[in-house]
Formats: structure tokens, sequence, C-alpha cells
């Protein structure tokens, strides 16, 4: 009787033990899982490390490879390292085959697809884990047309694990499912919605289950309700660092430069400092125009990252800063560094302008020719894909006026000490509209109209529904001998002005118009006759534009 009791404390202690033992090792797991959605990647590889060196199972060899592919730019060489060793350490293990199926994929190699389904199929469907990561990886790299089967696989997890407590990531990546398939049906909309929901009574932080419901809102361009539910999330978590990221483009997307620089910072303070986050983060502010802080943060961590995408990020900060040659070498270093895949029709628009700015001061006929082919194709590409990282056209009448305007150009033109006062104010702050306005003008008063331009340009960025600014950078413009671009910008201002706004603005609308017809009168008479009769109308006392239509109606 006492052996039997003895052996029966043993067999009680023995489940106690593997008990506890899963239990650890659930919570550890969730605790990677929760680092890498705040977006504190380095914390959650970690944790995922530790996970290894404590025991070095299959299994967790696969969380470790997959932090790799759940990052902002996938590093599938470090994945493919850890799910071979899973490999060597169980060869049938399911889960880093999904891994090795999910790089191959992650390349454009669409025979993947088939494999993950086989996988699945191998498994049985009898581990929720394995459906989900299967799911994930199609909800990853797999495009819209996988959708579906990612969406069947999630569901059978969610049901596989319901007894247990389905894991809330299971219905964030069914969410994520529902959007991958790009329509605008409310149904599929609204099933996002639910997964997002369902996933609030289990979600460790909640932020970000409504981070989530935000950025689907945007999706749907419904900005109020978007807005709401951010900001719920970082009422809810004030360190949830994706809130910030997705605030910034909200503020983005109004064009609130200053208040989406404020989330950025914040999204920067919060997210850790791995490597691929910081580029990340200058990636977000080269978005958001802040190009100071973009190549404060891309030159803190470029030795370390090993991202061809640096070299790309370093050619558009170059390219913004007017240089042209170094900016080519930048993104020819990055052609031939990366995956084919990640060369983006933006890029080749890029590579289009880098063209057309050589082939502007080239001397050799033959290869300013060829140059000038190169920029042609490469900016129809951009333009065919409907591409809207730069307004390609815009950027080209730049280039052709004489390129970007550059800080040392401005510098090198005239100035006075209100000059050089109000450059420190906007040094500062670089939101500072009121001081942006009179340095401006001040630089207008000295005929420095380069200066002018950069800093009218500066207001339209954080000023985009004020109208008196494209005016003044169109004669600012037209000072410095760029017709193109003053006609654009008068352009720009006639049609930025509401409606409501009309009767009050009159006069300088009629300067406007005129403007246009003047700067058009050669290359487009009928243009020109219409924009004078327009400008006579709304001033009929403009003697300028009194005779230039009566000379254009001869």
């Amino acid at each position: 009787m006492k052996d039997i009791m003895n052996f029966t404390k043993k067999i009680t202690l023995g489940v106690a033990v593997s008990f506890l033992s899963g239990f650890a090792f659930a919570q550890t797991l969730q605790e990677g899982i929760a680092n890498a959605d705040s977006h504190k990647y380095a914390a959650a590889r970690q944790v995922f490390t530790d996970m290894v060196t404590k025991s070095a199972t299959a299994e967790n060899y696969f969380y470790l490879g997959n932090s790799y592919l759940t990052q902002f730019e996938p590093n599938f060489e470090k994945a493919s390292e850890y799910f071979s060793k899973g490999l060597l350490a169980d060869k049938k293990s399911f889960l880093n085959r999904v891994g090795v199926a999910s790089v191959k994929l992650g390349k454009g190699d669409r025979s993947a697809i088939s494999e993950i389904q086989n996988i699945v199929k191998d498994s049985r469907e009898k581990d929720p884990e394995v459906l989900y990561r299967a799911a994930e990886a199609l909800t990853l790299f797999g495009g819209a047309g996988s959708a579906d089967t990612a969406i069947d696989f999630l569901n059978k997890a969610v049901e596989k694990s319901a007894k247990n407590g389905t894991p809330a990531n299971y219905y964030y990546t069914l969410g994520d499912a529902y959007r991958l398939k790009l329509t605008t049906s409310p149904q599929v909309a609204g099933a996002a919605m639910t997964a997002y929901e369902k996933a609030l009574p289990t979600a460790k932080n909640k932020a970000s289950v409504y981070t989530r419901i935000g950025t689907l809102w945007m999706q749907a361009q419904q900005w109020q309700s978007a807005k709401q539910n951010i900001d719920r999330a970082i009422a809810t978590d004030a360190t949830y660092a994706p809130a910030y990221k997705a605030l910034a483009a909200y503020h983005i997307r109004y064009r609130q430069n200053a208040l989406a620089t404020q989330d950025l910072i914040n999204y920067a303070k919060y997210a850790d400092e791995d490597s691929d986050t910081q580029l990340e983060i200058s990636k977000l502010f080269f978005t958001n125009e802040d190009y100071a802080n973009s190549k404060i943060y891309l030159d803190k961590v470029f030795d370390k990252v090993n991202d061809p995408i640096k070299y790309k990020l370093r050619a558009y900060l170059l390219y913004a800063d007017g240089d042209y040659v170094g900016a080519k070498t930048s993104m020819d270093n990055f052609i031939s560094k990366a995956e084919k895949t990640r060369v983006l029709p933006a890029d080749q628009g890029l590579e289009g302008l880098l063209a057309a700015a050589l082939a502007k001061d080239e001397k050799d006929a033959a290869k300013k020719a060829a140059l000038t082919a190169e920029s042609q194709q490469k900016l129809a590409i951009a333009k065919a894909a409907k591409d809207e990282t730069m307004k390609w056209d815009d950027e080209l009448l730049k280039i052709k006026g004489g390129g970007g305007i550059t800080q040392a150009v401005v510098d090198a033109g005239p100035t006075n000490p209100q000059i050089e006062a109000l450059k420190k104010t906007v040094a500062a702050n670089q939101h500072d509209t009121d001081a942006l306005f009179k340095l401006a003008n001040a630089y207008q008063e000295v005929k420095n109209w380069n200066g002018a331009i950069m800093s009218w340009q500066k207001m339209n960025s954080l000023l985009p529904d004020w109208a008196p600014a494209y005016y003044s950078l169109g004669y600012s413009y037209q000072q410095a001998g760029q017709n193109e671009l003053a006609q654009q910008s008068y352009e720009k201002f006639i049609s930025t002005i509401k409606p409501a706004e009309m009767d009050a603005n009159k006069e300088i609308l009629s300067y406007a118009y005129f403007a246009v017809a003047y700067l058009v009168k050669d290359n487009n008479p009928a243009k020109a006759k219409d924009y004078a009769a327009k400008s006579v109308q709304l001033n009929p006392s403009y003697q300028d534009a009194v005779n230039l239509n009566k000379q254009l109606n001869k």
C-alpha cells in the first residue's frame, strides 16, 4: 500500500512539473510575441534566443527564425539559418518546414504556396499552431490571392485552440487576412473587425486591438473612427509604440507634418533600439518630409544593418539634398545588393529622375541622349504603376529648372541680420510657420529667390491649404527665371482658393491669372486668352491684364 502511495505521489509530482514547465514555456512564448507586436523586435529575439539556450528544440528554433520574418524588412538569411537548425533537431518538424517554405514565398517563389498547403495536409490539421503559422506566412507574403486559404487555416486554428483559449494573435492575423482581400466589401471589412474584436477578451494589451481597429478604419477612409480608436489605444497604453506610428500616418494624411513628427518621436521613444526598427523610423521621417530627422536615424544605424534598403533610403535623402551623383551611387548599390522583387516602380522612377539630372550637365551628345532615354523609360514605369512616392512631373520640372535648391545654395545668396536671426528661429522649430513666413518675405526683400523658394516650399508642406503661399512661391520662381515652376505654382494657388474665399481674393486671383496668361502666351495662346479674360473679369482696372487681353485678341 505504501509503495502504491509513493508511486501515485511520483506520478502526481511528474504531472505537476510537466504542467508548470509547459505553462512557463507558454508564458515566455507569449512574452516574445507581445514584444514583437509592440515593435520591440530586439527584445523579442532575446526572449526566443533565451528559449533556445535553455532548450534547443525544433520548436524554439522556429520561433527564433520566425522573428526575422515578421520584422519590418525580413532577414531571410537569418530566418533560414534557424529553420535549418530546427530541422536538424527534428527533421519532421512541421513548424520549421513551414518556415523554410515561408522564406521561399517571401523571396517571390509562388510554388511555396502549394508547399505550405501540403505541409498542413501532412500535419492532418491537428496542431492549431501549425495551421496558424501557415496562415501567417500566406498573409505576410502570399498576397490577395492567398487570403482565402489563410482565412480557412485560421478559422480551423481558432476552432482547435478554443478549448485551451485562443491566443489573441490568431485573431489579429485573421483580421489581417481579411484585409488582404483588397476589397471595398462591407462584409469583408466587417469580418476583419469581428476578428479584431474577438481578440479583446484574451489580448494581453488591448491597445494592440484598438490600434488595429483604427488602421482598419483608415483603410476604409473613415478617418474620424480611425482617430477615435487610435486615441483609445494610446489612452489604454501610452507606451504602445505602433499606436503612434498609426497616428503619424493619420497626421501625414492630413498634411499635419508637425504633429506627425511628434508622433514619430514618440514611436521612436517606445519602440526598441533594434537597428531594423531604427531604420524603419528613418523611413517614416522621410515620408513625413522631415529629412533632418530621417538622416539622423539613418546615420545612427547605417553601419549596423545589412539590409540593402539603407542604400535606397540614403539615395532618396541625397536626391532631396541635390547630390545626384551620390544618390545614383547609393541607388546602384541598392539595386545590385537587393532581391529583384524588392526593386519597386518608385525606385525606377528615382533612377529616371537621376538620369535626367545627370543628362542636364552631360557634354557628350551620345551619353546625354542615352541618359534622356533612360529617364523617360524609367519615369514611365513609375507613372504606369500609378506610384505616388513623388510627384514625378513636378520633380522633373525642378531638375530642368536647375535642380532642387539646397541650403548651401541659399546661404550663398544675399542675406542680412534679420534673415540670420530668423534662420536660427526656424532651425530651433522647423514648424514655426510665423517665423517661416517672415523668413520667406525677408528673402524676397533682399532678392534671394532661392531662399524664398525654399521657405515657401516648406510653408506649403506645413500649411497645404493656405493658398497665398502658392502665389508667393510662383512669384519667387518667376523672379528666379523658372517659368514652368512659376506657372505650376500660380495654378496651384488658383485651384486652392475655396469658393467662399473668392470675393476676398479677387485682386490677387486676377494677378495669378494674368501671370499664367503672360507665361504661356507664346506656347499656349488659347489658354493665355482664357486666363487674360478671367483676370480682367476679376479686376477690370488691372491695366496690364487689360493690355494683354487686347493684344491676345487682335
